[in-house]
């Protein structure tokens, strides 16, 4: 059966397009079980993100024919025609490996989109709407990724500032889940770093912000402590790492409070500072303190693009795994779609070969010489057993259907050659 995949995603499509597509998942199961009764769909799974709607599938049905199906399933007029893209066989084998790996991200070599892609699955599978062939490719897909993050540094460098914020912090930190964070600021760039380092263990946060409504909305989130500016200095005492971002047009941490929360610590407690604002919130003559490790966006940004480089070298070994990993998938795919071919022709054999036995059997029981009974099993199996393949291939070129007329008289000769 044939593997299929129609999708858009950030590199094909901005935003405001992409989100017109994109399946709630409290609707997705129904959107599923509508797309498997489509004519020519015989399984599928739906993946839909804010970077990207796939929709993968097995049978006869078109790229257009889904491409006609998404614009009716979202009900209005979207103009796909220049976002779509369409895979098919060998392509869309390959596409589904570099989507699990991460290959084919906005971030190069994310994992999030793996756990994503499992998800979509799982959902697609509930809903009664895989089957064999999808099964396998997905399955394949998932061990195909986990390949390439054993084998390959494709994951292992930081390519956000958060998560290299993070991935600094433990330059400083051997376990983060005994440290603080304070979180200067409520923005987005805060959000995004503070998800990173409570994912990262760290379980006691402090969100501080000029506003104690917006810190007190972050805080809910990640099950952290929120306080306005005025307590700055009492939570810089206490905090083991120190991440700001915020719209101040002057900095929020000076030499003097970070000199007086260093002061405060015990045992001289190292504290680990990164400034992600611009202008800075933190002073820069803070890194002339003993015990404070600070370092600004253009620290971070510089090693981003190092880790960035990294990964795009460590993309090319991962490119290199998964065409093995689709070859492997595809032979093994092929010769089990001959299997049962394989066992109607032998099992035909069988027959004739029995048959006509048989009659060499009755031949030799009415007397006949063993010579003539030697020479009709030979001539007889040749005849019988060669019958179906010769007419197919007469057929074939009365046709003028070259390719098959070679193909078939290829297997005819094949044996033969290696003799």
């Amino acid at each position: 059966m044939a593997f299929h995949v129609l999708g858009i995603n950030h590199k094909t499509a901005p935003v405001a397009l992409r989100e017109k597509v994109a399946f709630d998942e409290h609707r997705l199961t129904t959107a599923l079980r509508t797309l498997r009764d489509e004519r020519g769909v015989a399984e599928v799974v739906i993946l839909s993100t804010c970077n990207r709607t796939e929709l993968y599938w097995a049978g006869s049905a078109t790229g257009d024919d889904l491409s006609a199906w998404l614009e009716r399933h979202h009900g209005e007029k979207l103009d796909l025609a220049q976002s779509l893209y369409v895979h098919s066989e060998r392509e869309a084998v390959e596409h589904a490996f570099s989507v699990a790996s991460g290959l084919d991200s906005m971030v190069l070599g994310e994992a999030q989109i793996l756990g994503q892609l499992k998800d979509a699955y799982r959902v697609a599978q509930a809903a009664g709407a895989t089957g064999p062939e999808l099964n396998k490719l997905f399955q394949a897909a998932f061990s195909a990724a986990k390949r390439v993050r054993t084998e390959t540094q494709i994951g292992a460098n930081a390519v956000s500032l958060a998560s290299a914020t993070v991935s600094l912090a433990r330059r400083v930190f051997a376990d983060l889940g005994e440290r603080t964070a304070l979180m200067i600021g409520a923005g987005e760039m805060i959000g995004l770093a503070a998800r990173h380092f409570a994912t990262a263990g760290v379980k006691r946060m402090v969100i501080a912000n000029r506003t104690l409504s917006r810190a007190q909305t972050l805080a809910a989130e990640l099950g952290a402590y929120a306080v306005d500016l005025g307590a700055l200095d009492r939570e810089l005492a206490d905090a083991d790492i120190v991440v700001s971002c915020t719209a101040s047009l002057e900095p929020i941490v000076t030499k003097a409070a970070a000199a007086a929360a260093v002061h405060a610590r015990r045992r001289r407690r190292p504290i680990f500072m990164t400034d992600l604002a611009v202008p800075r919130d933190i002073e820069p003559a803070v890194a002339d303190l003993e015990d404070v490790y600070l370092f600004s966006i253009d620290d971070l940004q510089q090693l981003v693009e190092e880790n960035r480089q990294q990964r795009e070298a460590a993309a090319g070994e991962a490119r290199h795994v998964i065409g093995a990993e689709v070859t492997r998938f595809l032979t093994e795919a092929r010769a089990h779609d001959a299997g049962p071919a394989i066992r109607a022709l032998r099992q035909q054999a069988d027959s004739i070969r029995a048959q006509t036995v048989e009659q060499a059997r009755r031949m030799l029981q009415a007397g006949k010489p063993a010579e003539e009974i030697i020479d009709f099993l030979g001539n007889t199996l040749t005849n019988r057993l060669l019958h179906a393949p010769t007419q197919a291939l007469r057929h074939a070129s009365e046709a003028t259907d070259p390719e098959l007329a070679q193909t078939l008289a290829r297997l005819l000769t094949e044996d033969r050659g290696r003799q």
